[in-house]
């Protein structure tokens, strides 16, 4: 996959779970102004069902107090007609008239507005009935449109009743005047509105805590529940008592505190499991982009591999295979001495191959946990002297120098043997690679605490932060395109940093670009 593909790939997967997450959001937005906007609706509608039934409960109130008062009178009532109105139709076919007449006659019970307890004046709370009758005269014309009396109707129906229309507005009118004379504290119990309100909020499945309380005027007055408190964005009003001019004097408003808490759970289940599959999303696009992007390092550092592996090779099978050449020459076959030395180069070169492949098995083996890794008591500082004899003639070729200042007290450690010198050679054999210059190492030793620490320092190229941190990684190596200047397939630090865990110790390395490194290995002492 070439670089452009891959960024596409990425860019357009980035985008997609962008969309995703921002669709997920808006409809988080959208589903919670929906839910207010319906929660809105309902507390309003509350409101005015409460607002409608304290009304009527008062309006009752003076009623039944009338209604006793009226029948407890004895008194029969003065009956007023004061409106009559009559209709008269005749069918000439059937020579069929039909009168029909209506009469509104006023009760008066003679009982004032002194029933109410309050001073007594000219207006009087009356009853209104009405009395209609419907006369079918069959036959001749009647004259004068039927009125006559004489002539008795072959039909009568006759019909009375209250005129509820009237005797309601009337008593409206009468009872709010009346009532707006009283405190709102008489007109209307907390305890009462309370228990109203919560009815009502049940039966729209509004099941959050709720305050109120009744302004008069823009104050607030003592009916109220006793933690409400005004806040602008969870309180709700509505005109109460509305008196007959249309006036409102009082107004009821109504607090929910945990709105935001209500509102957030009716929404919480559908939320969390768009949140729980946002979340799986993002997760597997997170790990499949570590993935792709793992497989293209994998890929670069396989194709690095290959091509230092390949320079590894390429140099001692070349001088095999000139050293074979020359054997061949007649001239030098005779020659024992040059026979021997070109037989000792192809033997040095078939080594150099054979550790490396050994280099790779070792690894593969300490991956598969099958190398045996047996350890003893061991002097460090013995080690460390055995592992500069080994690299001394490198460094001596290079006009190098090693130099040693090995002051811990304590350095008997249990380790390997063998494979500990091996760190000590890789580390010392790569400050000689990656040092331009005569290399120049330093190598120290001193005690903290239970444990021993070994300083390797070197005057080579350094390494940037980015190789700090993967420098031990298999087959790592700090990039350098087609350049091969300095041996190596990746593998001695991975090694190292293997059997350094497996000794229950630690690695660190100390590195700034172009002034060299510094290798720290931390070795717990035998007690």
């Amino acid at each position: 996959m070439n670089k452009f593909v891959f960024r596409l790939l990425v860019f357009l997967m980035s985008v997609s779970l962008l969309g995703i997450i921002l669709v997920q959001v808006y409809w988080f937005n959208t589903s919670l102004e929906k839910s207010e906007e319906q929660f809105t609706f309902h507390v309003k509608q509350v409101l005015e069902n409460v607002v409608e039934k304290i009304e009527r409960q008062e309006k009752y109130n003076f009623l039944n107090r009338y209604n006793f008062l009226r029948d407890s009178t004895g008194k029969r009532p003065k009956r007023e007609d004061f409106l009559e109105y009559k209709y008269v139709q005749r069918n000439p076919k059937t020579n069929q008239t039909i009168i029909y007449s209506n009469s509104i006659t006023m009760e008066d019970y003679d009982i004032q507005r002194s029933f109410f307890d309050k001073d007594d004046d000219s207006t009087k709370v009356k009853n209104y009935t009405t009395k209609r009758k419907t006369a079918v005269f069959n036959g001749k014309p009647l004259d004068d449109g039927g009125i006559q009396t004489q002539i008795k109707p072959d039909i009568t129906i006759e019909r009375e009743g209250t005129i509820d229309i009237l005797q309601d507005a009337q008593f409206d009118a009468v009872y709010k005047d009346i009532a707006i004379q009283n405190p709102i504290q008489e007109r209307v119990s907390a305890e009462n509105l309370s228990k109203l309100l919560k009815a009502e909020l049940k039966g729209y499945g509004i099941n959050t805590p709720f305050e109120f309380n009744i302004y008069s005027n823009g104050l607030a007055t003592k009916v109220k529940s006793e933690h409400f408190n005004y806040d602008k964005y969870s309180t709700y009003t509505t005109p109460i008592f509305i008196d007959n001019d249309g006036n409102n004097r009082y107004n009821l408003l109504l607090n929910f505190p945990q709105k935001k808490k209500f509102l957030f759970a009716e929404i919480l289940a559908i939320t969390l499991l768009s949140i729980i599959f946002t979340l799986v999303i993002i997760i597997a696009y997170a790990n499949a982009l570590h993935q792709l992007m793992k497989q293209r390092q994998i890929s670069e550092i396989k194709t690095d591999f290959i091509n230092n592996m390949t320079h590894e090779f390429k140099t001692p099978i070349a001088t095999i295979n000139l050293a074979l050449d020359a054997i061949r020459n007649p001239k030098v076959i005779d020659d024992k001495e040059k026979v021997f030395r070109y037989l000792q180069m192809i033997r040095d070169e078939n080594k150099r191959m054979h550790a490396q492949v050994e280099n790779v098995l070792r690894i593969s083996k300490l991956e598969k946990k099958e190398l045996d890794i047996s350890k003893e008591p061991h002097d460090v500082h013995e080690i460390i002297e055995d592992a500069i004899e080994h690299v001394n003639l490198i460094v001596e070729d290079r006009n190098g120098k090693i130099s040693s200042d090995l002051e811990a007290t304590r350095s008997t450690v249990l380790l390997n043997d063998v494979h500990f010198t091996n760190v000590i050679v890789n580390i010392l054999d790569n400050a000689i690679k990656y040092s331009n210059e005569e290399p120049v190492i330093e190598i120290s030793t001193e005690n903290i605490k239970d444990f021993i620490l070994i300083k390797v320092k070197d005057n080579g190229i350094g390494m940037s932060k980015t190789a700090q941190k993967r420098i031990f990684e298999k087959f790592y190596r700090e990039h350098t395109g087609d350049v091969h200047n300095v041996k190596g397939h990746g593998l001695g630090l991975a090694y190292v940093k293997r059997i350094v865990d497996d000794h229950n110790s630690q690695i660190f390395v100390e590195s700034e670009k172009g002034k060299g490194s510094t290798f720290i290995i931390k070795v717990p002492l035998i007690n």
